[in-house]
């Protein structure tokens, strides 16, 4: 089975060895990386990596702000997508928690009734108070997270989608792929959840704007959960300030951001059953002809990085800000405070 995955990155680079090793665990075949702008020796490293066959990397073709679905929509022509059995869009602070057989790709697609796509539902892990970016295994690092089943007080939690290669695509989304346009029912794509029950109606036809990423993850996520380290280390969470955003040039990233992810009222460790085979599969790589002195060259950028804004002063004042903020998200404290409960 070919299944290719398409991510884009900028300033990404300490984190690529580990991300490319785990999914090569769980069955991904081939890469296309974008990149974009990148000062950390992320497109350094991804050259190499192509050069050396592990990855096809580009140079994201946006021409505006838009960087994600410019990138997406430039990836349907490529072979490495176009030949592949199954495509998966995700970001590098992703990895897709398969609970299932060998816990793999296929074998999430065998409990799942090999539909034409699967959407698995996000769990947000905690920053949990770490400060310092080390270099190892994100995935061994953070460990707590909201309740699965609810995030912000909301049931409705955002996906990323597997899609196969026959599914009637419009086109590529971030988070799910879209069906072509008066498509009769009897057409539709079979579509499930990571439970391998049929994704809601509404979900399905993208019936409501506001939700077309989304769906409860209560009994979703039987067979797999999508792990999503969006803050990682406060050093790392600050570089990712300063880089902006991989959709959208100079958004920030503010304490409303951190807050909704930080919340560490649950433990999953259920991901570290990928850690003993992990650890030595990114030490291949690095062992790879220069890999392994791109990827400390990355290192090295990304801790000069942190260093430079933690001497910089509305740095230094988000620092602290972030170190203070509450660990409760802001929509459950607002819910509290209206109910006349103090947080």
């Amino acid at each position: 089975m070919r299944i290719t995955a398409v991510t884009c990155v900028k300033n990404e680079g300490p984190f690529l060895l580990e991300w490319i090793a785990f999914h090569r665990l769980i069955g991904v075949t081939d890469f296309l990386f974008y990149s974009n702008d990148c000062t950390d020796g992320t497109d350094r490293l991804l050259d190499n990596l192509a050069a050396l066959g592990i990855v096809r990397h580009l140079p994201n073709p946006a021409e505006g702000r838009n960087y994600q679905m410019e990138a997406l929509k430039d990836a349907r022509r490529h072979s490495v997508v176009l030949d592949a059995d199954w495509v998966w869009i995700a970001d590098v602070d992703e990895f897709l928690n398969i609970h299932v057989g060998d816990h793999t790709i296929p074998a999430l697609i065998d409990a799942c009734g090999d539909p034409q796509a699967i959407s698995v539902n996000f769990q947000f892990f905690a920053n949990d108070d770490v400060e310092l970016f080390e270099d190892r295994p994100v995935i061994e690092q953070f460990t707590r997270s909201h309740n699965p089943d609810l995030w912000c007080g909301e049931a409705a939690i955002e996906v990323k989608s597997l899609v196969r290669q026959d599914f009637p695509l419009k086109y590529y989304g971030a988070h799910r792929p879209f069906f072509r346009a008066k498509l009769p029912p009897r057409k539709r794509p079979s579509w499930t959840d990571a439970s391998g029950r049929a994704v809601p109606h509404r979900f399905l036809v993208a019936a409501n704007p506001r939700r077309i990423r989304r769906f409860p993850a209560a009994g979703a996520r039987d067979h797999a959960t999508l792990n999503h380290y969006a803050l990682r280390s406060l050093d790392s969470y600050l570089v990712k300030n300063d880089r902006g955003d991989v959709n959208r040039e100079n958004r920030d990233f503010d304490d409303t951001y951190w807050r909704e992810r930080n919340d560490p009222a649950w433990q999953d460790t259920s991901i570290s059953r990928y850690l003993p085979a992990l650890r030595p599969q990114i030490e291949a790589l690095k062992d790879l002809d220069g890999i392994g002195g791109l990827h400390a060259e990355c290192v090295r950028l990304h801790r000069a990085k942190c260093a430079e804004l933690s001497a910089r002063a509305e740095y230094v004042a988000m620092r602290d800000q972030l170190r203070a903020a509450p660990k409760l998200p802001p929509q459950e404290e607002a819910m509290l405070r209206a109910l006349g409960i103090a947080p």
